[in-house]
Formats: C-alpha cells, sequence, structure tokens
C-alpha cells in the first residue's frame, strides 16, 4: 500500500497524504486532483478501491506509427505523465507492419467515446495518404492535436519542431566545418516535414537533385540512402531522424570509410542514447517536454470547451555537437 501511495503521489506531483485521501473518500481534494489521482491509478495498472470503480476515467487517445523510434516512446512519456495530471486516461496506440491501421484505431477510440486524440507522426504527415479518418474526428467536433506537420484543410491545431531551422543549423555547422559536398537523406516524397527540411536547404544552397535521396525511417534505409550519396562524392551528410543517421554511419563504415574523418553524419530528434552511440551522434534536438505539454494544452482547453487557433505552434530545435562530425577532409 505504501509503495502504490508512493508511485502514484510521484505520478501526479502530490504529497502520499493527498493520494490517501482521494483512495478514501476524504474531502479536502479538489476535482481536478482527485481525478489526476485516479487516472494515475490506470496508467500505473493499480486498481481502484471498490467504492471508486464505477467512474470511468475520461480517456485519449495516444496515437503513434512505432516504438522502434526512440522519439515516440520518448513524447509518449511527456504527453502521457502530462494527461495524468489533467485526471486524463491515456490509451496508447501504436502501429505494427500489418497490423491495426491508424483508420482502426480511430474507429475503436469513437467507440470508446474519447475526449480527445493526439496523433504524433501519423498518416497526417503525409501529403498523399488517406485522411479520411481525420475528417471523422473533424466532423464529430473530438478534440485533436497534432504533433509535427498538419493537415491544413481541417484546422486541427498542432505543435511541431521547426523543420527549417533545424536544417539550417545542421548546413551551417557542416559548412563551418569545410563540407562543400553536403547531402540530404529525408522521407518519402510526401512527407511533409522532409519537404519543409529540403525547401529550407535549397534556399541556404544550390543541392544537386543527386545530393537529395529519399528513404523509408529505418536505420536499413539511411544505410541504403547513405551509400548512395558516398558513391556520389559527398562528405556530410544531414538526416531527418536519427535512425538514418545511425544507418549511414553504418554505411559508410561498410565502405572502409571512417566517421568522421571522412565522413560526417548529422541525425534529427537527439533520441535516447544517442550520446552512447560510437561515435556518439551529432543531432538536432527537438524540444520533446515542451512540445508535448504545449500538445496537452491545446487538447484539455478543447476538451473545457475552449477554442485554440488552428495556426502551428513551431518550437525551436537545438544542435547538439557530438563526435559524428569533423572536419571535411582534404582533398
Amino acid at each position: 500500500m505504501t509503495r502504490r501511495l508512493a508511485e502514484v503521489a510521484k505520478k501526479v506531483g502530490v504529497s502520499e497524504a493527498t493520494v490517501s485521501r482521494v483512495l478514501n473518500g476524504k474531502p479536502g481534494v479538489s476535482e481536478a486532483t482527485r481525478q489526476a489521482v485516479l487516472s494515475a491509478l490506470d496508467v500505473l495498472g493499480y486498481e481502484r478501491p471498490t467504492q471508486l470503480r464505477g467512474e470511468r476515467a475520461r480517456l485519449v487517445g495516444l496515437v503513434l506509427p512505432e516504438l522502434q523510434n526512440p522519439i515516440f516512446p520518448a513524447f509518449a512519456e511527456v504527453i502521457g505523465g502530462a494527461l495524468a495530471q489533467l485526471g486524463l486516461t491515456p490509451v496508447l496506440c501504436t502501429q505494427t507492419k500489418g497490423g491495426v491501421s491508424e483508420a482502426d484505431y480511430v474507429a475503436l477510440l469513437l467507440q470508446q467515446q474519447v475526449s480527445g486524440v493526439v496523433f504524433a507522426g501519423g498518416l497526417y504527415a503525409q501529403a498523399d495518404a488517406p485522411h479520411d479518418h481525420y475528417r471523422l474526428l473533424a466532423d464529430r467536433n473530438i478534440p485533436v492535436v497534432l504533433v509535427n506537420a498538419s493537415i491544413d484543410d481541417l484546422g486541427f491545431p498542432g505543435v511541431s519542431c521547426d523543420d527549417a531551422v533545424a536544417v539550417e543549423q545542421a548546413w551551417r555547422h557542416l559548412a563551418s566545418l569545410g563540407h562543400e559536398r553536403i547531402g540530404l537523406v529525408l522521407g518519402p516524397d510526401d512527407h511533409v516535414p522532409s519537404a519543409r527540411k529540403l525547401a529550407a536547404a535549397r534556399a541556404m544552397a544550390e543541392i544537386p537533385d543527386e545530393h537529395v535521396v529519399r528513404a523509408m525511417f529505418s536505420i536499413e534505409g539511411g544505410h541504403a540512402a547513405a551509400s548512395r550519396l558516398i558513391d556520389r562524392g559527398v562528405t556530410g551528410i544531414i538526416c531527418a531522424s536519427d535512425p538514418l543517421a545511425l544507418g549511414a554511419i553504418r554505411a559508410a563504415r561498410r565502405k572502409g570509410l571512417d566517421v568522421p574523418a571522412q565522413v560526417s553524419v548529422v541525425g534529427y530528434d537527439d533520441s535516447a542514447f544517442m550520446n552512447c552511440t560510437e561515435p556518439p551522434l551529432t543531432t538536432v534536438r527537438q524540444p520533446i517536454e515542451a512540445m508535448g505539454r504545449a500538445a496537452v494544452e491545446l487538447l484539455n482547453t478543447q476538451i473545457g470547451g475552449g477554442s485554440v487557433t488552428p495556426e502551428e505552434l513551431l518550437f525551436e530545435p537545438e544542435l547538439v555537437v557530438r563526435g559524428s562530425t569533423a572536419q571535411a577532409p582534404r582533398p
């Protein structure tokens, strides 16, 4: 019992005495705090006291494309914790290849009468993907927040890391090290954040088409794309995700090249353990904590009946220089 009190109190950010008052149905606790404690019980897997089991927690869908890329569990942790503090219970929906689709999850969440949905890295970021399930949510006036990229015609609020600034930071860093042949490893042609990154890069320099390679967001995708860039003489590679960057490093090594002495690589996200790779990865950090909390604040305002701006909130990234970049090799 003591351990349960301590874990719930830590999750919500209140005292163990407050948690005890809620569990025992005693007065002196605000409704918001009471709901947050009950939600934390659900999230941590504890059963509610018998007298409280009739109360159904307010559910919020958290839809992610995968969990293999460490950036998505990081977002889930921040968003899930912020929801719990508001008395909202996150329902994690993760897609797998050949499994439940994003549209299927939306149908399921609607059946569960969710209070709202947060999407991170979903099909909304692909211009040519089906978007009918988003329109279904809009038609039913379900509060929705999108993380990174947006659908202009639906009017959903969104929070995004500024892709243009991210590329500018990475490009200037490589250029300052003397790299003149810089290549980009981006997502598919219709991937909106990748399109933003490419537009920002082309605003800074003339980039030959052969120095821009598209890939699936995976280590294997990064390996294949970077191999082509290295064969074309590129010495600096900017990648649209950290897994792509790890693939690029592997590609260089398979060709017998040293990173960073012969090829420099920059990632994007600064997800977990990127400072533990060999070499530690230079990357552009997304402000996950600030973005996740802003997304929850936007959602909660909508759930409470308030209005929010449909404009995208852009958050400033930060270049983190580590060991995967160095001076360009001399001819």
